[in-house]
């Protein structure tokens, strides 16, 4: 049986771990730590924990202040919150001066599900990445979590890194390298790709087995590196299989797919389908309800697919 881990989870067991290699490592959260998985972290070290109440603006300042000094703060809240409540600070604060802060969120997208549309962060990648000096990152799973947090901590400067509620199957192993602008393929295919990122790269698995039962082969490429993207991942992409399926949970205005859209426009221009949200709100509801009502799922996937391949020249 596959395991399942909640990236949140990941999240906090890595915390601690890296909290042991590198004392300068501070933690900050705004009232959320028992869901964003902090409170782990605050346990084993209690002195180098700040709990800022619901003042997520004043959190971010605090944290550009204390990477002055020589310390690596971690910045975590919902995605909801840790994305357009404090925008203008992560900008003028954070990205302007390239300061050594980690924003590190949970409970993106609609998977956070019953919390309904003011919970939902849809529009947090398009936010972030619009950001100079800004590294977004949104990993597939708890093995990618870690590794990906592991290499913001012990790299300078401003990191976003989306995660999630739900459970999700364990894709990589631990001998998996996580590299910022590297897109791993997870199945090779010649007939379209797939570029997936966060819980949308399992849907995409889901998607290319049924497409296979049809005797169809797609190319899966898990893009967790939103900013800097594999630019050559996806031109190659391209070229081989002539048409691209983008899957994200996120709206697909200024996401993964306007991402994906933009290095295939200015460099080899071939046919895309986007699946993600529709210039709409969420709504309250189950994660599964949720993916398939916005049809964000393997299925609206499939749909995609076989959409984009009628469409190549």
């Amino acid at each position: 049986m596959t395991e399942m881990v909640a990236t949140r989870d990941a999240y906090g067991k890595i915390l601690i771990k890296l909290g042991k290699i590198h004392p300068c490592m501070v933690v900050l959260d705004a009232d959320t730590s028992s869901s964003t998985r902090t409170q782990w972290f605050g346990n084993e070290f209690p002195e180098r924990f700040f709990n800022f109440g619901i003042s997520e603006a004043n959190m971010v300042g605090y944290a550009a202040g204390l990477s002055t000094c020589g310390k690596i703060p971690i910045v975590s809240t919902f995605a909801c919150f840790g994305s357009g409540r404090v925008y203008e600070q992560v900008k003028l604060s954070v990205c302007w001066p390239k300061l050594n802060v980690k924003i590190i969120v949970t409970h993106a997208g609609v998977s956070v599900g019953e919390d309904g549309a003011s919970h939902q962060a849809i529009d947090d990648i398009s936010l972030m990445r619009v950001l100079p000096n800004m590294t977004v990152i949104v990993p597939a799973d708890g093995t990618e979590t870690e590794k990906a947090v592991q290499y913001a901590v012990e790299t300078r400067g401003p990191f976003y890194i989306r995660l999630g509620r739900s459970k999700l199957p364990i894709i990589f192993d631990d001998t998996y390298e996580f590299v910022p602008g590297k897109a791993a393929t997870l199945r090779e295919g010649k007939d379209a790709t797939i570029i997936a990122c966060g819980l949308m790269v399992n849907e995409s698995i889901k998607a290319a087995q049924i497409l296979s039962e049809q005797g169809l082969e797609v190319r899966i490429l898990n893009a967790s590196s939103i900013k800097p993207i594999d630019k050559q991942a996806i031109i190659l992409a391209a070229k081989e299989t002539g048409a691209i399926v983008t899957a994200e949970e996120h709206s697909i205005i200024g996401g993964l797919g306007g991402a994906v859209s933009e290095v295939l426009s200015t460099n080899f221009p071939a046919p895309v389908e986007m699946v993600g949200m529709r210039d709409t709100f969420g709504q309250s509801g189950t994660p599964e309800e949720l993916l398939r009502v916005f049809e964000i799922d393997s299925v609206s996937i499939v749909e995609a697919v076989i959409r984009v391949m009628g469409r190549k020249a």
